[in-house]
């Protein structure tokens, strides 16, 4: 198995994030710096773009396909509950945070000046108002690790290289990133280039 990865992409970080934590043996391709691979990159995926993960003749690109196969594929441990009502529950807080935060990263990440600052500043307010979702369990609307968790941490991780400082108001997310920051499979899915921005949240 192999993935085709940049070094500091963010949906790159959490299907890293997702293989380290279940254990699974693979080659990480970084794009980034391999001419060649960038290459091999464009002729396996039509958008040309990372995250692209190779499982013998199976080619899936989008994170999101990436890591629902993924826990399918290696069940243990699970990263999303069985019982479908949680499921459901999970899936929505999912895709708010892809709709809402990472949105919010991806322009942060693309503009320069007013326009950077602006969408730093509608995710910080926006993360500020669901601090109390991260006081109801140790992860995200459950005591176990999630999908959901997998793509908040490396979000949280590159706060303080965005500029967003959460302070008191988000007092319960800084805790819940610590605890996500300090997993021994969280460490091992940074690249280097990932531990040389700020050092997540101050």
């Amino acid at each position: 198995m192999a993935l085709y990865s940049a070094e500091t992409s963010l949906d790159c970080h959490r299907v890293r994030f997702v293989l380290a934590e279940k254990g699974i043996n693979v080659d990480i391709v970084n794009v980034s710096k391999n001419e060649s691979a960038a290459a091999d990159l464009a002729e396996l995926n039509p958008y040309n773009k990372a995250p692209t993960l190779v499982d013998r003749d199976l080619v899936l690109y989008d994170a999101g396909v990436i890591n629902d196969y993924l826990d399918e594929r290696y069940p243990h441990p699970p990263l999303m509950p069985v019982d479908p009502v949680s499921r459901a529950k999970l899936r929505l807080v999912h895709y708010r945070v892809q709709r809402d935060w990472y949105s919010l990263a991806m322009e942060i990440e693309a503009s320069t000046g007013t326009a950077a600052e602006q969408a730093a500043r509608q995710l910080k307010e926006s993360i500020i108002a669901a601090n109390e979702l991260f006081k109801m369990a140790e992860y995200v609307l459950s005591d176990e690790l999630s999908l959901v968790d997998c793509s908040l941490g490396p979000l949280l991780w590159r706060l303080s290289s965005y500029g967003v400082k959460l302070g008191k108001p988000g007092a319960s997310v800084e805790a819940y990133a610590h605890r996500i920051f300090s997993k021994a499979s969280f460490k091992s899915s940074l690249t280097q280039a990932e531990r040389d921005l700020v050092l997540g949240i101050s």
